[in-house]
């Protein structure tokens, strides 16, 4: 099977990928999550002319000069309005978000009044209408003010409770299994006996897509035996994942099993071999309802694999109508040698120049197992196939690493 381009993989990654079901959450458990339906305004806010600041409600026609004397016949705080109308040469005390009494049409400032027992003395002419805040001022009852595909920020929900909705329509979370093979790993904590190395990749990776709403469930480390690659495959059918993500075994070798464990069970392999670097033995099938995406070995392979093939993948599931990583612009702080028929992801430390640009200067070292070199990157360059050498100075595109 020959090399397939970056952009033709993603393609297939996300090519039957659909929204999760919808689910009814509590507003207050949605932050993150992402709308499956549009939310309308269930009320008006504010839903009648209410007073913006502390003061005093009166007609504008009994203050054309100042200073004026107005009888004071009540007051009205936030949530207990004055039931009668305001008559000429009344007043009636105002608070911040108190209802508008019938018949005023202006609000004074405390400030620009004078209290005397039941009289007030207004100081200034006021503006008329001034300081209310009209009914419909923030909104309207069936305002669509939240779209089908927003991810929920702390904001949003504050502007859901206050449309009323105790409840909100939003995407199921994405179930993903994580599924590390290799006699050689151990467990962070263990002593690597001869040969063996920490794993590293599932961490990482685990993060990523709990950073992106996922839900993952780790099923261990699967030592290379079919049998037991077969059962932990079963396993993930079990807890319903949506996306099966294994780490290594995903190549040719003699001990490269999981691939043969997934078609033995049923998967329908779409690719194997992309032509990016790192990455270069990247799996991608279906078995069934589940996505599969075997990520390579090597712990950078597998996370830049995962930013670019998983992320958008769980994007599309969750709902969300931004799935693309964005890209953006910088210098080159390093010469580069030209391009082989790979596209290239090199790790890179973002800085500003004196005049405040950009700039990406990648590692010199660019080895895929190299995860301390990964931790310190910002971004990724991103250089197309058969790129011609590049000074430092020149134009490039960047993808920022997540946080």
């Amino acid at each position: 099977m020959a090399l397939l381009p970056v952009a033709e993989a993603l393609q297939r990654v996300l090519a039957d990928a659909r929204p999760l079901p919808l689910e009814r959450i509590p507003l207050a458990d949605a932050r993150r999550r992402v709308l499956a339906e549009d939310l309308r305004a269930l009320r008006t806010q504010p839903p009648a002319d209410v007073s913006a600041m502390d003061g005093y409600a009166i007609r504008a026609e009994d203050v054309t000069s100042a200073p004026t004397d107005l009888k004071v016949i009540g007051e009205v705080a936030a949530g207990r309005p004055f039931p009668n109308e305001l008559r000429p040469g009344q007043a009636v005390r105002i608070f911040t978000g108190g209802e508008l009494p019938p018949g005023a049409d202006t609000i004074v400032v405390q400030e620009r009044t004078r209290r005397d027992g039941d009289i007030v003395i207004i100081t200034a002419v006021p503006e008329k209408g001034r300081h209310i805040r009209r009914a419909g001022l923030d909104f309207q009852k069936n305002e669509i003010l939240l779209s089908r595909g927003r991810v929920l920020s702390g904001r949003d929900l504050g502007l859901a409770a206050a449309m009323n909705h105790p409840m909100l329509p939003v995407h199921r979370k994405p179930r993903v299994a994580l599924l590390a093979t290799g006699d050689e790993l151990v467990m962070p904590g263990q002593q690597p006996g001869p040969g063996q190395i920490v794993y590293s990749n599932g961490y990482s990776v685990a993060a990523l897509a709990r950073q992106e709403g996922a839900d993952v469930s780790d099923l261990g480390i699967v030592r290379d035996n079919l049998a037991d690659t077969v059962t932990a495959i079963r396993n993930a059918k079990l807890r319903r994942a949506d996306v099966l993500v294994t780490m290594g075994g995903a190549s040719v070798g003699d001990y490269d099993l999981v691939q043969d464990a997934l078609t033995a069970e049923g998967m329908e392999l779409s690719f194997w071999k992309i032509a990016m670097r790192p990455g270069r033995p990247l799996m991608h099938g279906r078995l069934g309802p589940i996505h599969v995406l075997g990520l390579p070995g090597n712990p950078v392979s597998a996370y830049v694999c995962a930013v670019l093939f998983l992320l958008p993948l769980l994007r599309v599931l969750s709902g969300r109508s931004d799935h693309s990583i964005p890209t953006e612009h910088a210098l080159l702080g390093s010469d580069l040698p030209e391009n082989d028929e790979r596209a290239d992801y090199l790790r890179a430390r973002l800085s500003r120049s004196s005049r405040g640009a950009l700039v990406a200067t990648p590692f010199p070292l660019q080895d895929s197992s190299m995860t301390r070199v990964l931790a310190e990157a910002d971004c990724l360059v991103l250089r197309e196939p058969h790129a011609p050498r590049a000074s430092a100075g020149s134009p490039c595109v960047i993808m920022k690493l997540p946080l």
